[in-house]
């Protein structure tokens, strides 16, 4: 049974992941930081790497300096294939609240990717493990593990996922 404090939060934190998957499918880049807390981790990892305890990821930001330099460097110094993605949100998982706004959840994605040449492919699918802040209105992310089902990430991740 789900406890009634975990199920009145799932409608609030679907939106924000539906919102959070809007703003990067939309090339909403320089919004993206502002789902998360200042202090913060992004990282992308595969569940691989989850399962056997490795704390490395192929994409690691601790601050949201980090996540505002990644958009930028991603808008005016990287190079890559012109592509988007569309992102497909399971819906939140409460895991545990803490009584003080924190909650920590698991969501599941896929992610297609499409190519400047309309090609369509399933980029990754997992689950986002978040730490998230509640505060009156706000949600932030203190945490997003994005936990990838394969090992085998492709090396044009250049969009946040």
């Amino acid at each position: 049974m789900i406890p009634q404090e975990h199920l009145s939060l799932i409608p609030r934190l679907a939106v924000f992941m539906e919102e959070y998957a809007r703003c990067l499918d939309e090339d909403e880049l320089e919004r993206w930081p502002s789902f998360f807390a200042e202090e913060c981790i992004y990282k992308v990892t595969s569940r691989e790497n989850v399962e056997a305890n490795y704390p490395f990821g192929v994409v690691y930001a601790d601050s949201g300096r980090m996540l505002r330099d990644r958009v930028k460097s991603l808008r005016t110094v990287n190079v890559y294939e012109a592509q988007h993605y569309r992102h497909l949100i399971g819906m939140p998982r409460v895991l545990s609240t803490d009584g003080k706004g924190g909650v920590e959840t698991r969501t599941s994605f896929l992610v297609l990717r499409i190519m400047r040449d309309g090609e369509t492919t399933i980029f990754a699918s997992g689950a986002y493990h978040d730490r998230l802040a509640l505060a009156g209105d706000e949600i932030a992310l203190r945490e997003r593990i994005v936990v990838c089902d394969s090992s085998r990430i492709d090396t044009l991740l250049a969009l946040p996922l």
